[in-house]
């Protein structure tokens, strides 16, 4: 991992609590695998952590680790990791990514709170009013309100199940897209499974929580987004290569709908992009995910993992190579 990286993920807390179980050098972290006191340690290594700013894990790095089991991955995704060499030698690899869905899921409904009061938008205009009497108030609390909003959530990821926990004590009519899950699944989760095109019909507020694949690149386009109802938000805290970024821009800008965009494609985007002065539109820097003091409940999730190899227990975390076809 990047050597930034290890006291916010393992500070003397967790780092402990991993000695207890493992002989580790705290003091190495790589991010070069090619470096000598990576290339010796390799040689002794069972358990490999990565996290962010890790290098590939290919042959050359497995050729030089005879002895590895596991590779336990504090952080998300597992993709630009672990090679195809990884899985033809039958390593066990597990991520954090359960983890790390927490506080998506969390930012996310605050997202929803925010946005089922239309609290976005009443911001910028009650600042450019500075306090003045809103000629609109009576007709915008028409509108306002949480009792009952139709929230669309795409995809039952690690994510969007989380949120879906977050959401079954509230009133809202919750609606669930994907592919992978059938009526009776998504009616457990707390939600009214619909097709892709019937939810973004049907929902106030629509919540992306895909995994960025092939075929789910631009899946948000100019015909589905236009199936949006006028005045519903866009939350996007997957990634922004999900929706089709110029037919984003264009609706955005007609003021058709509303966003809250955590990711954002490209990202950041150019400068002289509209979105940052639309009043419509509430951008943050990819702020979701794991920060600061959140790194460290990765760490705690890792421990716990290494406690379960060494004990000999099935990992709860385990990533299979068939699941890269559905997962990110």
């Amino acid at each position: 991992m990047h050597p930034d990286s290890l006291p916010r993920l393992f500070p003397p807390r967790v780092t402990d609590r991993l000695r207890e179980l493992v002989d580790i050098d705290a003091c190495l972290v790589a991010d070069d695998f090619r470096q000598p006191d990576a290339v010796r340690a390799l040689a002794a290594t069972e358990v490999l952590i990565t996290s962010w700013g890790s290098p590939p894990i290919d042959r050359k790095v497995l050729d030089a680790a005879p002895r590895l089991r596991a590779i336990v991955h504090a952080a998300g995704t597992v993709r630009g990791y672990v090679t195809d060499a990884v899985w033809e030698r039958g390593l066990l690899v597990s991520s954090m990514a359960q983890a790390n869905a927490i506080p998506v899921a969390e930012f996310t409904l605050a997202a929803i709170l925010l946005a089922g009061k239309n609290a976005f938008v009443l911001r910028e205009s009650f600042t450019d009013q500075r306090g003045a009497p809103d000629p609109n108030r009576e007709r915008r609390r028409d509108t306002l309100g949480n009792h009952h909003r139709r929230i669309g959530i795409i995809g039952a990821s690690r994510v969007g199940r989380r949120l879906l926990e977050l959401l079954r004590p509230l009133d809202f009519d919750v609606y669930l897209s994907d592919p992978y899950i059938g009526p009776t699944e998504a009616t457990d989760l707390g939600a009214i499974l619909l097709s892709l095109d019937d939810l973004l019909r049907s929902s106030d507020i629509v919540t992306l929580h895909a995994p960025d694949l092939p075929q789910t690149r631009g899946m948000l386009n100019r015909r589905r987004l236009a199936l949006i109802p006028d005045g519903a938000t866009l939350i996007n805290t997957s990634r922004g290569a999900l929706i089709e970024a110029e037919a984003l821009t264009a609706e955005l800008v007609s003021g058709r709908l509303n966003a809250v965009l955590d990711v954002t494609d490209p990202e950041p985007l150019p400068k002289d992009s509209p979105l940052y002065r639309l009043p419509n539109v509430f951008l943050t820097p990819h702020i979701a995910g794991s920060l600061g003091n959140e790194l460290s409940r990765i760490g705690d999730a890792v421990v716990a993992e290494v406690e379960r190899l060494v004990g000999g227990e099935p990992l709860q975390h385990q990533v299979m190579r068939s699941d890269l076809d559905r997962v990110a």
